[in-house]
């Protein structure tokens, strides 16, 4: 229900706003943009996100069954397991739909957005066959939307690229500032959503988990921190793209080893993908054309103003309120927060704290419309329950984190 209200709300706003940008300030252009943003933004979400994504599925869901059949799955819903069954206690013990969770959070904390994807769909489509009421978010779902939404990721290579490519001094300097805030919008959406699910988050399996993943990565952060920009940024694609390849080897190598036709278990596993590109195309569309109505209408840049006008009323330093575009871009659109990220940077400069913060934003947290309107739309899920709220909660969280160290590190 709450995405009916939301994607409702996009349009009338845009309304309101248009009415008042055509009789007040003369703006007569401003249907004709809004029009013009609903076909681009259909035309995008059919031929630049559904069909490619078709394609990158064929090719992920069928290495997953080549994994599952080599045993791969298993073997990590057994590792992960005690972990897992605090923060999913639905799932079953050592159920394969644990080694598909962590594969998607692995691809997600490497920034691997074309493998992410369709692992994140079977994922979902594995929780969806515990649901009990398949039209209702469950529990588990729920959990494993926020975290997705928190935007997790370890080695941020397009933002390092991007700013290499603007020229920036060190490109590399907004990494340890963004793994911090990234890594708290992870863990708000998890305290968030445990509390709201009452699960004992304080017993020591969990504390033992996130206190060694907290370990791991401040060793990252310390590693890389004590290399130069353009050794992080080939270490970072070397690390991450070797990691990929490597899981697809000890799949194939698993199966082999398993005796599993491997090229028969690969088609098996795609043919599902396009079909799942095909059903989830009216969710992307609905949810992109009312962001890009929203952002037509010049309803977008009133929120900024409005926030301008807000802080302006405390005695604090305000110079993140420049920044905020792309912390409220992110939530509804990617592509549209990177774009602002750009601009900000040409704007303001690229190792301006603008500029910085800017970045800091786009990787502390993820598209949480987009991802919700994705995962629930493939399965069917039309109720969602609290999960809109878990996701932007964990976005306030990057954002606010995201304000403080880049305060802490650039000010």
């Amino acid at each position: 229900m709450i995405l009916n209200y939301i994607w409702v709300g996009f349009f009338l706003v845009a309304m309101l706003v248009a009415l008042v940008q055509c009789f007040v300030f003369g703006d007569f252009a401003v249907f004709e943009r809004i029009v013009t943003s609903t076909f681009e933004m259909s035309e995008m979400a059919v031929m630049k996100i559904a069909l490619p994504l078709g394609g990158v599925m064929i090719l992920w869901l069928g290495l997953m069954n080549i994994g599952e059949k080599a045993g791969a799955i298993n073997f990590l819903s057994r590792i992960i397991g005690p972990f897992f069954s605090r923060l999913f206690p639905e799932i079953p013990k050592n159920h394969p739909v644990n080694g598909q969770l962590l594969m998607n959070f692995s691809a997600n904390m490497l920034g691997l957005d074309n493998a992410a994807t369709p692992l994140g769909l079977k994922a979902i489509n594995g929780l969806q066959e515990l649901n009990p009421q398949k039209d209702i978010a469950s529990n588990a779902q729920i959990m494993f939307l926020a975290i997705n939404t928190s935007g997790l990721t370890l080695i941020p290579i397009a933002i390092m690229a991007q700013r290499s490519i603007l020229g920036a001094a060190n490109p590399t300097d907004i990494f340890v500032p963004l793994l911090i805030a990234t890594y708290v919008s992870t863990l708000t959406a998890i305290i968030y959503v445990g509390i709201r699910q009452k699960l004992n988050l304080w017993n020591k399996t969990v504390v033992g988990w996130l206190g060694s993943i907290t370990l791991i990565i401040g060793l990252i952060v310390y590693c890389f921190s004590q290399l130069d920009k353009e050794t992080m940024i080939t270490v970072s694609k070397v690390m991450s793209n070797a990691l990929l390849f490597g899981i697809i080897i000890a799949f194939i190598g698993g199966a082999l080893y398993k005796r599993v036709n491997v090229y028969d278990a690969f088609i098996e596993g795609a043919k599902s993908g396009f079909d799942t590109a095909v059903k989830v195309m009216p969710y992307l569309i609905g949810m992109l054309v009312g962001i890009g109505v929203f952002r037509a209408s010049g309803a977008m840049d009133y929120l900024i103003e409005g926030f301008r006008l807000v802080f302006s009323l405390f005695p604090i330093n305000t110079d993140f309120v420049d920044a905020l575009p792309v912390a409220l871009m992110k939530p509804l659109s990617g592509s549209g927060a990177k774009a602002m990220m750009v601009e900000s940077m040409i704007a303001n400069g690229v190792d301006s704290f603008v500029g910085r913060l800017s970045c800091i934003f786009q990787g502390a947290a993820d598209t949480t419309f987009y991802i919700i309107a994705l995962y629930f739309g493939s399965v069917g899920i039309k109720k969602t329950r609290y999960a809109v709220t878990a996701g932007l909660v964990a976005d306030f969280g990057g954002v606010v984190a995201a304000i403080l160290v880049a305060y802490l590190f650039f000010m």
